[in-house]
């Protein structure tokens, strides 16, 4: 690596948690804390996706569990952020398991948009990653009319049972842009498509990649913050590389090669929706290893969107 010297971190703002990522967590913390808590706190799946989120609540008490025939009988669980199907639901009533839903309200809007379509007969093409939890919760609402799409290709070459009654719904962590190009795509192939009343992918998702977008044309090379399982986060580095930027998606300061942001003059720096502010701190610190760091925050917008704690838990401070 070159001699150390003095670069910018060029920050973009919004990044981090974003209110249905904070509802979640807090769903858990205030679950931990409750003064008459019995038992263990289980979670289907990761509440969020993000190591550090995860490892930390974990840490404090929290069962993460895959599936719910690893929650004893009559216990509490809680479900993640990313929603769940029916078939879930039905199977955890089934259990007698007491249910906290942390589910995004963005996504059970997405969930009532397939109902909907659903009962007035369409198809309905899912854009989105085939397997991706909340993709997974969202088709669950009505298996045997939804199929997944991933791209404009597949898109273009689907076949359905009437090509009158069709409709889609997104993914709400996908790129804004790649989004766009597949539902461009289904209404070539489908003149008659129906789409959601607002557009399924979220506030969040949409600032996040707006402000990494702005950044990168003034950044040498850009770093994301989030894990690997992150969609958005993914999408992140994507819209930053579309740029013709060297982006980089990395877990935490540990993950930085010094081969990054040898030359680099500007860093441009964000984190997924998903990814606590700590480790952005965290980052410009080790950042400073490599010589003296002006920070400068760059905003494309301000979020002041809350989400109430679900039902269960609004009682507990």
């Amino acid at each position: 690596m070159t001699a150390v010297r003095a670069r910018t971190v060029l920050l973009a703002a919004p990044r981090s948690f974003c209110a249905g990522v904070e509802r979640a967590i807090g769903t858990v913390e205030r679950l931990l804390a409750a003064p008459d808590r019995q038992g263990p706190v289980y979670v289907r799946k990761q509440i969020v996706h993000n190591t550090h989120v995860v490892a930390d609540l974990a840490a404090r008490g929290a069962v993460f569990v895959e599936e719910l025939d690893e929650v004893p009988m009559g216990a509490m669980v809680v479900f993640s952020a990313h929603g769940v199907s029916p078939a879930v639901r039905e199977q955890a009533a089934q259990r007698g398991l007491t249910v906290v839903d942390a589910t995004c309200p963005l996504v059970t809007k997405v969930h009532a948009e397939a109902r909907r379509f659903a009962a007035r007969g369409d198809t309905i093409v899912l854009v989105g990653h085939a397997g991706h939890e909340e993709v997974e919760g969202t088709a669950g609402e009505a298996p045997e009319v939804t199929v997944v799409v991933d791209g404009p290709a597949e898109a273009a070459a689907l076949q359905v049972p009437d090509e009158s009654r069709v409709a889609y719904l997104t993914q709400t962590t996908l790129s804004v842009d790649e989004a766009e190009e597949t539902i461009q795509a289904l209404r070539q192939r489908f003149p008659a498509l129906h789409g959601p009343g607002s557009a399924d992918i979220c506030y969040a998702s949409t600032n996040r990649q707006e402000s990494v977008e702005a950044v990168a044309r003034h950044s040498d090379v850009v770093l994301v913050i989030g894990s690997d399982n992150s969609s958005n986060s993914h999408r992140l580095v994507e819209v930053a590389q579309r740029q013709g930027i060297p982006a980089y998606l990395i877990d935490d300061a540990s993950a930085i090669s010094p081969d990054w942001i040898d030359g680099a003059n500007t860093i441009g720096l964000s984190a997924g929706a998903s990814a606590p502010a700590a480790l952005v701190d965290a980052v410009i610190e080790a950042l400073r290893a490599w010589g003296p760091v002006t920070v400068r925050e760059f905003t494309t917008a301000v979020e002041d969107i809350t989400f109430a704690p679900p039902p269960r838990v609004r009682h507990l401070s």
